[in-house]
């Protein structure tokens, strides 16, 4: 166990005046009514923690907390994909799929997350966060496997539903999990970490599709798919129960101290850390800001091209005229291009603290394969496979948004509200990817990336409206702050690369940070600062 003694050296001058600043001043006023837990435990204390302090905590938080993200989204994802090669290994033909039977199976899992996903925000307020997961990953994991026995379509629908309702909280728990446990600085990175994998799970399950589809038994190659990865999911539900903590009160890998230093490293998020009351002025708060839907516009958005490619991707290949076998292996570069992008991007987000101008840059190389393959013909095999790969851009686009939107929003209640909401634009969006292509436009499917050019489009218009309008609220802020005898602009610490004792306030500033634990929405907190 690292030591965690309060004599430690402080790495810079900087940040030992900082520290000497804060012990000078009076203690933080006591804990509201209706604060997070973690003002209970820490009250009116101002703790000490150094940057190697910081480290050591971030370590051991990646250690028990991020680790589990990792491998829960992982599944999620695989479970998720492994319909288009089941497509590909003759799931259709054997459960005698026709038309757009096909699209509608695709589609049952978004379907049930749009009905299941408003209940699951209250969800994630009331129930222990290590109970809600194992749950969810139980459930989708035994509905994945049932897949495997399915002989027509209604049993397609059904299990395709069941799946659906249980990754429903998925991403908003994910998202949530990963604000109340890291510094504002430290979540882009935190989050291209888990949905990074959605490249590992591409090419993992493109490898696993080809080489199940060479074993010749009396099962179906794609119900022993299905098979595997239902099981895998499954035995992992235990783990998470088992590894898992709530949250820093209930942490079983801190000591009673560490837990106060987490605490204290989180003060400058100024978005808590988690409460259990679930607070319907905050739920209101959420649907009536702008704010909100341009979140989910963008879900929606990027996501409708992001089912084309998970859903459609295997069979568009496929009519480059390969057979089952290399159209599989075909996919993992494509894999390995989301997982090369998504990382670079997040962590130039990180580096140069905006996410909007990288967010639209991702989204032009997107446009700019949509365009190749509608205009490319069949037969230019190597530009129509570049082209392809180039939509896999799109997937850096989702953690830097994800990131985005958790950072810009306080208040348990409002963030589990919003994260479901945008969660149900992401289901939107995995309901109309796979309608806006249909079978009998193949193998140039013209009038889907028609549609595809036109979504991206509108997605950088979006983030552009979201930019704008979160320079309108810093200057709201700043008005509130004045107001109430504060400067108008205060330093935003938890942007920081390196950690800054909180609050940095001298005679002049007054006491910040006060408002950091007692659950207030970013709107009703003057010292909260957007990022952009």
């Amino acid at each position: 166990m690292s030591r965690t003694t309060k004599d430690e050296e402080v790495p810079s001058q900087h940040h030992t005046e900082d520290v000497e600043s804060q012990t000078m001043k009076p203690d933080l006023e006591a804990p509201k009514q209706g604060a997070d837990r973690v003002a209970q435990m820490i009250g009116a204390q101002h703790i000490e923690v150094t940057e190697e302090d910081n480290k050591r905590l971030r370590r051991k938080t990646d250690k028990h907390i991020l680790s589990i993200l990792i491998w829960v989204y992982f599944l999620q994802i695989l479970d998720k994909s492994v319909l288009g090669y089941g497509a590909v290994w003759g799931m259709r033909e054997d459960t005698n799929l026709s038309g757009n039977e096909y699209s509608m199976v695709s589609s049952m899992a978004p379907i049930a997350q749009l009905v299941w996903l408003p209940f699951s925000s209250w969800l994630m307020v009331k129930i222990p966060h290590r109970i809600f997961m194992a749950g969810l990953v139980f459930g989708w994991g035994t509905a994945q496997a049932c897949m495997a026995a399915c002989t027509n379509y209604s049993g397609l629908l059904a299990t395709r539903f069941l799946l659906g309702l249980f990754e429903a909280a998925c991403l908003p728990l994910f998202s949530v999990m990963t604000s109340q446990w890291y510094r504002r600085a430290e979540q882009p990175m935190r989050v291209a970490c888990w949905y990074g994998t959605n490249g590992l799970s591409t090419m993992f399950a493109a490898a696993l599709s080809y080489g199940l589809g060479q074993i010749n038994g009396s099962l179906a190659s794609w119900r022993i798919l299905f098979l595997f990865v239902g099981i895998m999911t499954v035995v992992t539900a235990p783990v998470v129960y088992w590894v898992i903590d709530n949250d820093i009160p209930s942490a079983r890998f801190l000591t009673e101290h560490e837990k106060l230093q987490t605490i204290e490293r989180l003060r400058a998020n100024q978005t808590g850390t988690g409460s259990r009351d679930f607070k319907w002025s905050q739920a209101f708060e959420a649907l009536i800001e702008p704010k909100t839907w341009l979140f989910i516009g963008m879900a929606i958005c990027l996501n409708v091209t992001a089912n084309v490619t998970n859903t459609f991707g295997p069979i568009i290949v496929g009519g480059f005229g390969f057979d089952k076998g290399v159209t599989s292996l075909l996919n993992i570069p494509f894999g390995a291009v989301q997982l090369i992008v998504i990382f670079p991007a997040s962590y130039l987000a990180h580096r140069y603290r905006i996410k909007s101008a990288f967010l639209i840059a991702l989204m032009l190389p997107v446009l700019a394969g949509a365009i190749m393959l509608y205009q490319l013909g069949r037969d230019n095999i190597p530009p129509l496979l570049a082209a392809y790969y180039m939509l896999a851009f799109l997937f850096a686009g989702n953690p830097l948004i994800v990131s985005w939107l958790i950072s810009n929003i306080a208040g348990t209640t409002k963030k589990s509200v919003i994260m479901s909401l945008f969660n149900i634009g992401v289901s939107a969006g995995n309901i109309i990817g796979p309608l806006m292509f249909s079978s009998k436009d193949a193998p140039y499917y013209k009038p889907g990336l028609t549609k595809t050019m036109g979504v991206t489009g509108a997605l950088i218009g979006v983030i552009i409206l979201q930019l704008v309008n979160l320079m309108f609220l810093n200057k709201l802020q700043e008005r509130r702050r004045v107001k109430n005898g504060k400067p108008a602009k205060i330093r935003d610490l938890s942007m920081e690369h390196r950690y800054v004792a909180s609050p940095q306030d001298d005679e002049n500033e007054g006491q910040l940070g006060q408002n950091a634990f007692n659950d207030l929405t970013d709107s009703k907190n003057d010292e909260f600062v957007y990022v952009y």
